[in-house]
């Protein structure tokens, strides 16, 4: 090949490269609006991402890609946990994280700055990333209880139990907390549809309840209710 070839077909490379990524690109800012929903980006969303940077929760959660690997990402807290969890986990981190080997600071933010971040959690929820990072649609899992189900061989409803912060209430044979009632012996007392209406929604349940109400699919519920079942 002669160097006058080359020369043109590194030219002509080059251009085709450049006019492939200057058509992406303005595809993307074609399309970017859509992908964010930017037509839910109220004022109060706005207020959430505020609250977000000022108690710098960057430092230890990633979001959309940026920021730290201490904590999880928060891309779709809200789809995880619901908005029970992520109030919860702010209000009372201190209990939301009292079995964890990774703690979470309490940073009193008021009632409106609660609502303004979940607001914004919900919002970035929503935004669609082509499933960047990856997500289970069918149970929320974290990388950590998906590992274990992988390599330990527990249950689902098992690793649900655990990534759900279940024993930071509950205390199974003797581990977990105090708050909520033992579950050593739940399957003797109700039947897998007793449990599962019970996980759904307690206070439909019992108005007296103070279990929180979360953010589950059918197919957690169920694997929640059969777990719990087999505890005798």
């Amino acid at each position: 090949m002669s160097k006058k070839a080359a020369f043109w077909i590194f030219i002509s490379g080059t251009l085709v490269s450049l006019i492939i990524l200057l058509a992406l690109t303005f595809d993307f800012h074609q399309k970017v609006k859509a992908l964010t929903h930017a037509e839910n980006l109220s004022p109060q969303v706005l207020a959430g991402k505020w609250a977000w940077e000022k108690y710098n929760c960057n430092d230890c959660h990633t979001i959309l890609g940026f920021g730290g690997y201490y904590g999880p990402d928060m891309t779709r807290a809200y789809w995880r946990i619901g908005e029970s969890g992520i109030r919860y986990a702010v209000e009372k981190p201190e209990q939301a994280f009292a079995n964890s080997f990774r703690k979470m600071p309490k940073k009193n933010l008021s009632p409106e700055e609660i609502d303004n971040l979940v607001a914004f959690l919900k919002w970035t929820s929503q935004i669609d990333t082509h499933d960047w990072p990856p997500q289970d649609r069918k149970f929320k899992l974290s990388s950590e209880a998906k590992r274990l189900v992988a390599g330990a061989g527990i249950s689902v409803g098992a690793a649900l139990f655990k990534d759900k912060g279940c024993f930071n209430c509950h205390a199974l044979q003797g581990v977990g907390g105090t708050t909520g009632s033992s579950l050593d012996k739940i399957g003797s007392k109700l039947d897998k549809e007793a449990i599962a209406r019970y996980i759904e929604d307690p206070s439909k349940v019992n108005p007296q309840a103070k279990m929180l109400k979360f953010d589950l699919s059918s197919e957690e519920i169920e694997a929640l209710a059969k777990f719990l079942e087999n505890q005798k």
